[in-house]
Formats: structure tokens, C-alpha cells, sequence
């Protein structure tokens, strides 16, 4: 599984986890304070501003813990639409390009991660 953060300007943060790892709120804060050390390399200043994360309301993202790390952070939740219970808006963004992969087979995990790091990085600004 990946995970994609980015904001108006290109991708922020690309993660994967292993098989079999599964995501629970602690592991979601950890990637969240990965996104934040990203934020301050590539968006010096940002952090300062406002940030905003449109993410679904999976337990990790509700949970009390992430709450308090919202809060901590001073960071702000768009509310995810309550008609699109597994998929936030954002995800809709990446399904048409995704098709890229079609018809396309790799030998190891390795290969189609960095496979898809090259391809996010190849959109211009236009398309985020």
C-alpha cells in the first residue's frame, strides 16, 4: 500500500508499508511526523502557515490520539464528504492517472515503488 501527501505545488511525502503491516493510529502519527519534516525541507515556512489535511474517516484518522496530534500541531481536518465513506476526494484525483500501470507487471515490490516515485514525479504543477 502507498500513501500519497502532496499540496498545490507537487508531491510532498510517498510512503508504502510492507505486507502484511497494517496501519494503526500510532503508525499514522508517525507518518504524519514524516509529512511534517518533509513540509519544512521542501515548504520552508509552511509549517508556520496554515496546513490542512483532507484524508477519510478511517479509525486512524479519528482517533483521540490523532485528535491530540492535530491539535498539538495546530493542523486542520477538511471534513471528508459523509457520501464517500471509503474514499476521500483527493483519492478520485490519482484513480484516472493510475492507469498507467495497467498492463504492466513487476518481479518485486521494490520495482513498482519506484516505479510510481518517478511517475509522481514527472506531473507538473498543473496537476496538483
Amino acid at each position: 500500500m502507498g500513501t500519497v501527501f502532496w499540496g498545490s505545488r507537487g508531491v510532498l511525502l510517498f510512503e508504502t508499508i510492507q505486507p502484511g503491516e497494517t496501519i494503526n493510529v500510532a503508525r499514522y502519527c508517525q507518518t504524519l511526523d514524516k509529512l511534517r519534516e518533509a513540509i519544512r525541507r521542501k515548504r520552508p515556512g509552511q509549517l508556520t502557515n496554515r496546513v490542512i489535511l483532507q484524508h477519510d474517516n478511517a479509525t486512524p484518522h479519528t482517533a483521540r490520539v490523532m485528535q491530540g496530534w492535530l491539535k498539538k500541531y495546530g493542523w486542520e481536518i477538511s471534513p471528508h464528504p459523509p457520501h464517500s465513506p471509503d474514499l476521500a476526494p483527493s483519492d478520485y484525483h490519482l484513480f484516472g492517472p493510475k492507469r498507467e500501470l495497467a498492463g504492466k507487471s513487476f518481479d518485486e515490490d521494490e520495482e513498482l515503488v519506484d516505479h510510481v516515485r518517478k511517475w509522481l514525479q514527472n506531473f507538473d504543477g498543473s496537476f496538483f
